[in-house]
């Protein structure tokens, strides 16, 4: 298990909107991170004191953009800056998560990546029952 302080500087979510908490193991191309954010009242993403599922598509972009910073550290440098700028096939198996009592399995798989952006599948399990799936795109920002 790698604590969230290990990796927190490595992306741009702060305070509040950082929703993951522990990263279980990565490798190239997968991260499996834990959540337990969906339980905080104070969740920036609820809605008339509700989380609903659509919000576990930045759950998902969120295990992407801790991969791409844990790899480029693993590698001695810092992972461009990006913007999610597709999401693709979002499969919804619930309507809300904020009261789902156990920890949220985040897991993202890489099927693509170089200097313009990384393209990824994502999916969220609770108690072993699939939440979300669908497929992110991030673009990252041209370097001066």
């Amino acid at each position: 298990m790698i604590a969230k302080s290990a990796w927190q500087h490595l992306i741009p979510h702060r305070d509040a909107m950082a929703l993951l908490d522990s990263v279980v193991e990565f490798d190239d191309t997968t991260i499996h991170a834990i959540a337990l954010s969906h339980r905080d009242q104070k969740n920036p993403l609820r809605s008339d004191g509700i989380l609903r599922a659509v919000n576990l598509c930045e759950y998902g972009a969120q295990a992407m953009a801790i991969h791409g910073g844990v790899l480029a550290q693993r590698s001695g440098s810092v992972a461009a800056p990006g913007f999610l700028v597709s999401l693709r096939a979002i499969e919804l198996h619930v309507s809300r998560i904020d009261d789902l009592p156990h920890d949220l399995h985040v897991y993202a798989t890489q099927l693509h990546g170089d200097n313009t952006g990384w393209q990824y599948e994502f999916r969220v399990a609770h108690e072993g029952m699939l939440l979300a799936a669908g497929r992110a795109a991030v673009m990252t920002q041209p370097q001066a």
